[in-house]
């Protein structure tokens, strides 16, 4: 989604909020879904790989690893269909394409018993067919792009906090991919303990979780954030003071 207004100094308040509120290691990057790769972002650029057996092929090994490349990379870029060829479900639940159960990777999943097919048809994905998505880190939002969703890696004591101060979050699980849908389809947001497909392939830490916001609701969650961290803050030190007493 575009706008022709810059809304940067917006974005880069609420990124400095967030990871001051929360002490987030990995910036907050967004996703923002496009009709078609926008003006002044750069096309992701890594080379396209070697094609699998069954004619998969991507610039990364799953779509989740963009989430990664965003908080890194020097400055926005944008992805087309073909990026994200590489992951069959990540391609799917980001709203590229149908699920292609004719692929290994498909099958692989299917077989082993990770997932079942019963469990395919309530697994979210992205209804509207994007032309490009955009990735970049929300302090960097370039002109003329409007964030749909905001995605945080976070660890144990950040989800605590994410969960006190957002009522009715899900703690999601398998593909983690799916939570970036919850956010944009259904304006919910979700947490995700990861699943053993995405951190294989993007070297996620043990202890690192996501979470996804919606974009739009941002400003309001930010301040719900912040207000259950000073809380939270206050509580853990009269705590630490207490078990002074028990110091041999």
């Amino acid at each position: 989604m575009t706008t022709t207004e810059s809304t940067a100094p917006e974005w880069t308040v609420l990124a400095e909020r967030l990871s001051s509120a929360l002490h987030l290691a990995a910036p907050p990057i967004f996703l923002a879904f496009e009709g078609e790769p926008p003006a002044g972002v750069a096309a992701f650029d890594k080379p396209m790989s070697e094609p699998a057996a069954d004619g998969r092929q991507g610039r990364v090994p799953a779509s989740c690893v963009f989430w990664v490349e965003a908080a890194v990379a020097e400055q926005a870029f944008s992805t087309v269909a073909d990026d994200h060829g590489n992951c069959s479900v990540g391609k799917w639940t980001h709203g590229f394409s149908e699920l292609d159960t004719s692929k290994d990777d498909v099958r692989a999943l299917l077989e082993s018993g990770w997932v079942t097919p019963e469990m395919v048809p309530q697994i979210p994905f992205v209804a509207e067919r994007p032309g490009a998505i955009s990735y970049g880190r929300l302090e960097d939002v370039p002109v003329g792009v409007l964030p749909d969703v905001v995605l945080l890696r976070v660890n144990g004591r950040q989800m605590m906090v994410l969960s006190d101060s957002i009522p009715g979050l899900s703690i999601e699980g398998k593909p983690q991919c799916h939570i970036v849908a919850l956010a944009k389809e259904q304006g919910r947001p979700a947490a995700s303990g990861g699943c053993a497909l995405s951190r294989a392939r993007t070297g996620m830490k043990p202890e690192e979780m996501t979470c996804a916001l919606p974009a739009s609701q941002l400003g309001e969650l930010v301040a719900s954030i912040e207000k259950t961290a000073a809380v939270d803050s206050t509580v853990a030190k009269y705590a630490a003071e207490d078990a002074r007493r028990f110091t041999v």
